[in-house]
């Protein structure tokens, strides 16, 4: 499909190829799953898995979701929009489904802004919740994971070996993007000439159609969130209140592989140990630029966790840990976009059935206004 001046992916290739990549990447999971010498004993143990653990890997993806929310629920009604919880969910899961099938999660944000606003939230303060949210994650993920690995500085060193040198780029790439978003806050200026910039060489090659209205719509936009942003940094309630639910939602995601442990029943490692190595994995894979970070996640946790889960179990681990780190975030972001499209299908369809209605009763009104001549002439 052509447009002026470039050339635009078709969308149904995008999906195509999203597609692709998620079950490639599902058959490499299944590949190292059931690919180790020692499987019958893994089976053995799958077997014995207690189902009460399982339902505790649920509550670990259900805390990361639920606080999730529940942070941009509050920052919102905070400002006054009266949204419920469902919608900031729904917001939630949209934008979770997204950062797992683009590169480098660049959809999600986007998508939860936009869905945002399909609930009455403009894009200003739609897009400074979203932001207060990823700030507050990327800080806390990195104090968690630095405390984490001060408390057990040895037996990091001895487990990950020269593998610490990812761990440093980690901790340097996913801090050094909360002082580049706080930039965006309160260098208003500065980044409404870069936006300008972007903008005129974007209308140079004919991406953008109509520059001063999207400078116009841009500034709008960057008026509200310096604004929103301003005010939230001298309430530091809200800031905690903030952090707190960001630190309660990352130690759900994190704690995923602590209840993968116990549930294969491995023993040997101290459980806060096992959580130190899933924090040093999610600061060392999530700047990987790939769909769900794949490929570093499940090479990451091989690596990461050699040794740690005994008898062949590691292989099997890894998909059940994968399946409620991935996996389900796909699941369930599909199942709610589609739940989301329901509403607007049936006012499309109810619209198209009154168009239809109207355009018969004007043909009605014509042909009886053609018999009426007749009758005249």
């Amino acid at each position: 499909m052509k447009k002026e001046g470039g050339t635009a992916v078709n969308p149904k290739l995008k999906k195509i190829l999203s597609a692709a990549f998620i079950v490639l990447s599902l058959s490499l999971v299944f590949i190292i799953a059931f690919s180790n010498p020692e499987l019958g004993d893994a089976w053995k143990a799958l077997q014995q898995m207690s189902w009460r653990w399982i339902g505790c890997l649920f509550l670990c993806w259900g805390v990361y979701v639920g606080f999730e929310s529940l942070g941009t629920l509050i920052y919102l009604r905070r400002q006054g929009y009266t949204l419920s919880f469902w919608r900031s969910l729904g917001a939630t899961l949209i934008g979770f489904y997204y950062s797992n099938i683009t590169p480098g999660a660049s959809g999600g944000q986007p998508m939860q802004v936009y869905t945002l606003r399909k609930a009455g939230v403009s894009v200003g303060y739609g897009t400074v919740a979203i932001s207060v949210r990823f700030i507050c994650n990327q800080f806390m993920v990195c104090l968690i994971s630095l405390v984490l690995f001060l408390v057990n500085r040895d037996f990091v060193y001895a487990q990950l070996g020269d593998a610490i040198w990812f761990v440093r780029i980690g901790w340097l790439i996913n801090f050094a993007a909360v002082p580049l978003v706080l930039l965006a806050a309160f260098r208003r200026l500065l980044i409404q000439r870069i936006a300008q910039g972007l903008i005129g060489f974007l209308a140079r090659i004919h991406l953008i159609r109509d520059p001063e209205t999207t400078v116009a719509m841009v500034s709008e936009m960057l008026d509200t969130y310096h604004t929103a942003m301003k005010e939230l940094m001298r309430s530091a309630g809200r800031i905690l209140v903030q952090m707190l639910c960001s630190a309660l939602s990352m130690l759900g995601l994190l704690g995923t592989t602590v209840f993968v442990y116990i549930a294969f029943g491995q023993t040997g490692t101290p459980l806060h140990r096992v959580l130190t190595l899933s924090a040093l994995l999610f600061i060392s894979a999530s700047y990987t630029p790939l769909p769900g970070a794949s490929g570093a996640q499940e090479g990451g946790f091989l690596v990461y966790f050699r040794g740690i889960f005994q008898n062949g179990t590691i292989g099997l681990a890894l998909l059940i840990w994968r399946f409620f780190t991935y996996y389900l975030f796909l699941l369930i972001g599909a199942l709610t976009l589609l739940l989301a499209k329901i509403p607007s299908r049936r006012a499309n369809h109810q619209k198209g059935r009154e168009d239809n209605k109207q355009d018969d009763n004007e043909q009605d009104e014509k042909n009886k206004d053609g018999k009426g001549d007749e009758g005249n002439r």
